[in-house]
């Protein structure tokens, strides 16, 4: 019997949802994984922290800034907060739950093609300061990008358009598909599924990979966001490893990470988790899309790509955020070198304006001199933190100085997008701020 309940709590914490007050935080050996652990473990006052981040979600939520929420807080390894709040929808009908899985937009392009570049940079099969078109052939034949190197287009400054709305080129000017980009049927053509009964042509990668291969460079070198790259990082990356992007970042970092949910396409994955839906599209999908990926240019590579495309839980995220705060090490194995992590997450043009790391974004330079409604993400995080948001309503930061990682998952684009009160209300800087602010008043209390 005794076994039996060691058995059961060992696996309570494996699952990480351990209802136990832990009295002090575990100080964990550099690279483990992570714990749980409780705000009072690190003399937080827990009544307050509760109180100020229900009133900031409750009033999002009361301004359909998000029909639901959930947040993640992490101390040196340690799960100090992990908390869900609200619904899926409006209607009140399924409550968020910790183990939901989001559609993390954006937030896919630091987890997906970033650690596969970072870990091919340390394996010498990329060159930060060579020009992109040494592996990205095609760019050799474009004036304006023969030259371009893939620092300067991951820290977005090489001048590239920030978007395309290739849906476009797949629609009649009456709203319906053109039969040869798209079928409501399956053939041996046609077997990239976007959504339910929407299959686009296999090879209509490729005209998206022309159409970006011509796309207009400005002349001027400054910072300007694209997500156009992380379109063919996927290609760039099977090319290098001789492996399927998404195979490759299962074998590589999911897998060995320990991370369950993972990945793309989760409709095709039997998860027993609940996926969190995003938005009643009117122009695509004409219907709630949920389980597949919001993004229009994701969904037309078959839900598989570099800037948009995966899902997974908070816990997940976590442990991946892990992995980065510990300078590349996680549960004592190695995944990238701690100078490539140090390099890729600094800022790499301030001379220029441009906050931004390699693939990271970063906190506005001057950041801790700026009030909460000027600042990004919060005034008081460390010159060394990094992350990303993710247009679905997703946002995570590391902060290697703290040794804290801060998870927010949301669907504010439900039912619309046109819900802007998320970046209005400033909620998640908002709450990231109240985490900040109690870890320094514990600090001051103890000294």
């Amino acid at each position: 019997m005794y076994r039996l309940n060691w058995l059961l709590i060992s696996l309570f914490y494996a699952v990480g949802f351990a209802q136990v007050e832990r009295t002090t935080p575990l100080l964990l050996p550099v690279g483990s994984s992570l714990q749980v652990a409780s705000l009072a473990a690190y003399e937080l006052d827990s009544i307050a922290i509760y109180s100020k981040v229900d009133s900031i979600i409750t009033n999002g939520i009361k301004n359909n800034a998000f029909p639901g929420a959930q947040i993640l807080i992490a101390k040196e390894g340690n799960i100090i907060f992990h908390n869900a709040y609200g619904f899926h929808t409006y209607d009140s009908i399924q409550p968020v739950a910790l183990n939901d899985m989001y559609d993390l937009a954006s937030v896919t392009k630091i987890l997906g093609p970033l650690p596969a570049i970072m870990k091919l940079v340390d394996e010498g099969k990329l060159n930060l300061d060579l020009p992109f078109s040494t592996y990205w052939k095609p760019w050799r034949r474009q004036k304006d990008k023969a030259s371009i190197t893939l620092r300067e287009i991951l820290a977005h400054q090489a001048g590239l358009e920030p978007y395309i709305v290739f849906l476009s080129k797949t629609l009649k000017n009456n709203g319906r598909f053109k039969k040869r980009f798209i079928r409501s049927t399956s053939n041996k053509r046609f077997t990239n599924e976007a959504f339910d009964g929407i299959y686009v042509k296999n090879r209509f990668h490729r005209k998206m990979y022309r159409i970006i291969n011509r796309s207009e460079v400005s002349e001027e070198k400054k910072y300007k966001y694209s997500g156009l790259s992380f379109l063919i990082f996927p290609e760039l990356i099977t090319q290098l490893t001789g492996m399927p992007y998404a195979e490759y970042m299962q074998e590589n970092f999911y897998k060995p990470l320990g991370i369950k949910t993972f990945g793309f396409l989760p409709s095709t994955k039997n998860f027993s988790n609940k996926i969190v839906p995003t938005e009643v599209d009117t122009i695509y999908r004409h219907t709630l899309t949920q389980g597949w990926v919001h993004d229009e240019n994701a969904s037309l590579l078959g839900g598989i790509s570099g800037n948009a495309g995966l899902f997974g839980t908070a816990q997940d995220l976590a442990i991946i955020l892990q992995m980065y705060v510990q300078g590349g090490i996680f549960n004592g194995n190695r995944y990238i070198s701690e100078n490539t992590i140090k390099e890729f997450t600094r800022v790499q043009y301030p001379e220029n304006d441009n906050r931004r790391g390699l693939g990271f974004d970063k906190p506005y330079l001057g950041n801790a001199q700026f009030t909460l409604a000027n600042a990004y993400p919060a005034p008081e995080v460390g010159a060394s933190s990094f992350g990303h948001s993710g247009f679905t309503g997703t946002f995570v930061w590391a902060d290697p100085e703290q040794q804290l990682v801060y998870i927010f998952l949301s669907n504010r684009v439900y039912p619309t997008r046109e819900n802007r009160n998320i970046y209005d209300l400033n909620i998640r800087p908002a709450i990231q701020q109240i985490f900040y602010s109690a870890f320094d008043r514990s600090k001051q209390h103890n000294h």
